[in-house]
């Protein structure tokens, strides 16, 4: 709920009222699903301290996702984990749940740790109806966590769209790739892929 402050201004004789938002840090993030405030029917990720609804999944959506979640696994089996719409603590105030995470690897699969932005070597984000959200919200703040690489797949315009190099809360380097073009996870170039093997 959020927290009013009221501040009356005698001199234009009316009322202000300044409206405060309750931010919530991950901990109170994770209170809140034990307590069943949030529960797994909840499609919701944490950023900058808001609780946002995230769009339903589509079919295309959940084809694409299968698709790469697919070629990632095949490709860099005992590499590294690969994370299926998982959340990724960023910071204190902010955890996604990106579509897929390349996780460096541990024998564990993360049982035993949470995955943070220092584990990701590549976030990929599927967008049908959010790429202004996916590119404008959730990329810059995935470049100020200083993850390394992020692909968002632009299912609306068939596009695969690559940024690597973060600095401060945008990326340096921007590729846009049709599906007939090929493409590498910048730390493993021996491994070849096609866009159209995410995007079909």
């Amino acid at each position: 709920m959020p927290l009013l402050r009221y501040d009356v201004d005698q001199r234009e004789s009316h009322m202000r009222i300044e409206a405060t938002k309750k931010l919530f840090t991950v901990d109170e993030y994770y209170r809140m699903a034990e307590a069943g405030i949030l529960t797994r029917e909840d499609r919701v990720e944490l950023i900058d301290g808001e609780i946002i609804e995230m769009s339903p999944i589509g079919g295309r959506h959940l084809g694409c996702v299968n698709a790469t979640n697919s070629a990632f696994n095949n490709a860099f089996h005992g590499k590294v984990v690969v994370s299926v719409q998982n959340p990724l603590q960023l910071s204190n105030y902010t955890e996604p749940e990106p579509d897929l995470v390349l996780l460096k690897f541990r024998k564990d699969s993360y049982r035993g740790k949470k995955p943070e932005a220092a584990d990701a070597l590549l976030v990929v984000e599927v967008a049908d109806t959010t790429f202004a959200y996916d590119s404008r919200v959730k990329l810059p703040r995935y470049a100020a966590a200083g993850v390394p690489e992020v692909w968002i797949e632009n299912l609306v315009d068939d596009l695969l769209m690559v940024y690597r190099n973060p600095e401060g809360k945008s990326y340096k380097t921007c590729l846009r790739l049709k599906t007939t073009d090929s493409v590498s996870v910048e730390l493993f170039p021996d491994m070849v892929f096609v866009v159209s093997d995410f995007l079909g």
